[in-house]
C-alpha cells in the first residue's frame, strides 16, 4: 500500500512538472495582448471554475483553524505569482529561473523546523547543490550572461521562500483528510479574493474580445485548466503522498522541461552547456530522492563517537 501511494505521488509530481515546465510559452504568447495581472486573474478564475465543475460538492465541517490555513495557502499562491511576475520585469528570466529553483532548499528547512518526520538528509543537500549548478548552466546557456539585479533577484528569492511556505501549508492541509480537489478549490477561492483588491491598483481591463484570437483562447485555457486546475490538484496530491520535501525536489526538472520544449516547439538547439546542465539537474533530483542506508557498524560508530 505504501509503495502504491509513493508511485502515485511521484507520478503526480512528474505530471505537474511536465506541464509547469511548458507554461513559459503560453505566458509569453499571452503577454503580447495581456498584462501580467490579467493573465493571473483569468488563469485562476478558469481554474476555480473547472474545479467547481469537476467536483461540485461543498467542503463542509471545516474549523476556523482550517479556514485560516486555506486562506494562508491562497495568499501564498497569489503572492508567489505576483513576486515572480514583478521579478521578471526587473531582472533576466534566467536569473529568476535559477533563484526560484532554490525553493526545495527553503522547503527542507521549513519542514525541518515545522514538520515532524521530514528532516533533510545529507544526500538532499548534495543533490540540491548538484541541481543548482546544472540549472545555472542551463540558464547561462540560454542568456549568455547572468547579471546581478538586487531588486529583481531579491523578489525572486522571496518568491522561492513563499512557495516553500505554500508547500508546508499544503502538507498540513493534506492532513485534515479532506478531498484534494475540494481543498485546492478552497485555496483558489481565497487566492482570487485576495487578488481582487490588487486589480483596482493596476491597469486591469476585461477586454474579452482578445479571446477571439484562437492562440489567446487556447493558451489561457491551457494555463487555467492544465497549469492551474489540474496541476495544483496533482501537486497537492503529491505533497500528500510524498511529503513537502520529496515533492519539492521535482522543481529541479522545470528548466529541463523548458529546454526540451524549446527544442520541440521553438526549434532551438541544445548546446553542450545546456546538455551538461540537464544531466546535473536530473542527477540532483535522483540524489536528493535517494535514501541513505546506514549499516549497523556505521550506526555503532556514530553512537560511539
Amino acid at each position: 500500500m505504501k509503495e502504491t501511494n509513493g508511485a502515485k505521488g511521484h507520478l503526480s509530481a512528474l505530471v505537474t512538472i511536465l506541464i509547469w515546465g511548458t507554461t513559459f510559452i503560453a505566458t509569453a504568447i499571452l503577454l503580447t495582448d495581456f498584462m501580467p495581472i490579467e493573465i493571473l486573474f483569468y488563469r485562476f478564475g478558469i481554474g476555480l471554475l473547472v474545479l467547481m465543475l469537476a467536483y461540485p460538492h461543498r467542503l463542509k465541517g471545516t474549523s476556523k483553524k482550517e479556514e485560516l490555513m486555506f486562506a494562508a495557502a491562497g495568499l501564498c499562491v497569489t503572492v508567489y505569482f505576483l513576486l515572480e511576475i514583478i521579478a521578471l520585469t526587473h531582472t533576466a528570466a534566467s536569473n529568476v529561473g535559477v533563484i526560484i529553483s532554490t525553493a526545495p532548499f527553503f522547503t527542507a528547512l521549513l519542514a525541518y523546523w515545522l514538520l515532524d518526520g521530514e528532516k533533510p538528509r545529507l544526500n538532499f543537500f548534495i543533490g540540491f547543490i548538484t541541481a543548482i549548478i546544472g540549472i545555472f548552466l542551463i540558464s547561462l546557456s540560454r542568456s549568455a550572461v547572468l547579471e546581478i539585479n538586487p531588486v529583481g533577484d531579491i523578489l525572486a528569492l522571496l518568491a522561492a521562500i513563499v512557495w516553500a511556505v505554500y508547500s508546508i501549508l499544503s502538507r498540513k492541509i493534506s492532513q485534515f483528510g479532506h478531498n484534494t480537489i475540494q481543498t485546492t478549490r478552497r485555496i483558489f477561492c481565497y487566492g482570487l479574493i485576495l487578488l481582487t483588491p490588487m486589480l483596482f491598483l493596476s491597469p486591469f481591463e476585461w477586454g474579452l474580445e482578445r479571446f477571439a484570437r484562437p492562440s489567446n483562447l487556447f493558451n489561457i485555457l491551457f494555463l487555467g485548466m492544465g497549469a492551474s486546475a489540474l496541476c495544483f490538484v496533482t501537486w497537492n496530491l503529491a505533497v500528500r503522498k510524498l511529503g513537502a520535501v520529496k515533492t519539492s525536489v521535482y522543481i529541479y526538472l522545470v528548466p529541463v522541461i523548458t529546454v526540451v520544449t524549446s527544442v520541440i516547439v521553438l526549434s532551438e538547439r541544445i548546446t553542450l552547456m545546456s546538455a551538461v546542465g540537464t544531466i546535473l539537474a536530473l542527477s540532483g533530483l535522483l540524489i536528493s530522492g535517494r535514501k541513505i542506508k546506514i549499516t549497523n557498524s556505521a550506526r555503532n560508530n556514530v553512537e560511539q563517537s
